[in-house]
């Protein structure tokens, strides 16, 4: 009898697997971090949001070196250095400008890497074969930012007004620059007043401001703040020309050549002359200050809603011209007894009226005019403080 020999055929669990060859990842390529963000701006009365992208490739040959000891090779570290310097960007509150002929308004969110998520999802992707990767980063919105500005309502440019300071000594600039400030990015809520002597605060040195000349006693006296009236004078023809409700402006007693043309302006003194302005929108009113102390110009921006309203400025009308009167003699330090340094031209007296016609979208149209009376006004004249003209300029102020 033959005797056959069969194979034996051992079997175990996973013993075909087993026999498999073990699966391979493909081989490493290049690796694209990537990075979006956006950015919001107001354009010509419009909200629009643009994207932000940024990408970076980390070579293959580092992405395998990193797979093959699981960690992220030494190699990656300037690519990844490079990717949080690019990442990072300051943030910016959001401010209008002028492109061409219309307005636009930007912001910019402080951008920056979050690098340890970042690091533990790249070596993540490394493990898995992936070739692109979105970075992790933070995002910190500006407290006044475009979307801020959409939200209330503040959309388009309602008007701008801009005035000279030619000729102004360092502490009326001074004072001009620091009263601006406070004005600058202000809010006006609707159903709200606009106070100036509110947004100033106390003039006095502790609030930034410096001694200038001021009208006082029929002449020039030095007090704290001297020059805000250009500020004031500069902000009511913007609040006056976007076709807004002044509640309370004043005229100064006597003409200065700062705000001309004669009558268009707005003179201040707390707290018993006062500028201010009644916000009649459904949105908020924003204001920016801008300023140049180089060219002595001064400007502001009114933004607010699209009210569709439009206005128009008569020229003054001047009537009841007075001659100018005697020169006024004031303290001054710096010149020697007997002799006198000119500080102010003298100028006329007269009467000037201004009208505003606003026309509102419905075609309808208001009328209301702003009248000055100027006293006449004498040359005034520093003198050495023991100069007896002195004692000439109180007695004429207290006729």
């Amino acid at each position: 009898m033959k005797r056959f020999l069969l194979p034996l055929l051992l079997t175990w669990p996973g013993a075909a697997l087993a026999a498999q060859p073990a699966p391979q990842l493909a081989l490493a390529q290049d690796l694209q971090l990537t990075f979006k963000g956006e950015l919001k701006k107001i354009d010509d009365g419009q909200l629009v949001t643009a994207p932000v992208t940024k990408s970076w490739t980390l070579p293959a040959k580092w992405v395998a070196r990193s797979r093959e000891y699981n960690k992220l090779s030494s190699y990656l570290t300037p690519y990844l250095d490079r990717v949080e310097k690019e990442t990072f960007v300051r943030g910016r509150p959001a401010k209008f400008e002028q492109v061409g002929n219309k307005w636009v308004a930007t912001d910019q969110p402080e951008w920056k890497l979050d690098r340890p998520a970042t690091e533990a999802k790249l070596l993540e992707a490394i493990r898995t074969g992936a070739t692109t990767l979105p970075v992790v980063f933070s995002e910190k919105v500006p407290q006044r930012s475009v979307a801020l500005l959409a939200e209330r309502g503040v959309m388009r440019n309602l008007a701008s007004a801009r005035s000279s300071f030619t000729g102004s000594p360092d502490f009326r600039v001074k004072n001009i620059v620091v009263g601006s400030s406070k004005l600058d990015y202000q809010w006006v809520a609707p159903g709200e007043d606009f106070d100036f002597n509110k947004s100033m605060g106390d003039i006095n040195a502790a609030n930034g401001f410096v001694p200038g000349y001021i009208i006082s006693g029929g002449t020039l006296a030095l007090e704290d703040g001297g020059g805000i009236c250009q500020v004031s004078t500069t902000i009511f023809r913007a609040l006056w020309e976007a076709g807004l409700p002044i509640v309370e402006r004043n005229q100064h007693s006597y003409r200065v050549h700062y705000y001309d043309p004669v009558g268009y302006e707005a003179t201040v003194y707390a707290p018993s002359k006062n500028l201010r302005m009644k916000n009649d929108t459904d949105a908020y009113i924003f204001i920016q200050a801008s300023w140049n102390t180089a060219t002595q110009k001064l400007r502001f921006d009114v933004f607010g809603p699209d009210t569709g309203r439009k206005t128009q400025i008569s020229a003054p009308v001047v009537t009841d011209v007075k001659p100018a009167a005697s020169p006024t003699f004031t303290p001054d330090k710096r010149v020697v007894l007997g002799q006198q340094r000119l500080l102010d031209q003298p100028m006329e007296g007269m009467t000037s009226v201004i009208t505003r016609t606003v026309t509102f979208r419905d075609g309808t149209s208001q009328q209301d005019s702003i009248k000055s009376v100027y006293k006449p006004w004498g040359a005034v004249y520093g003198v050495h403080p023991s100069d007896p003209r002195l004692k000439q300029t109180e007695a004429q102020a207290k006729k």
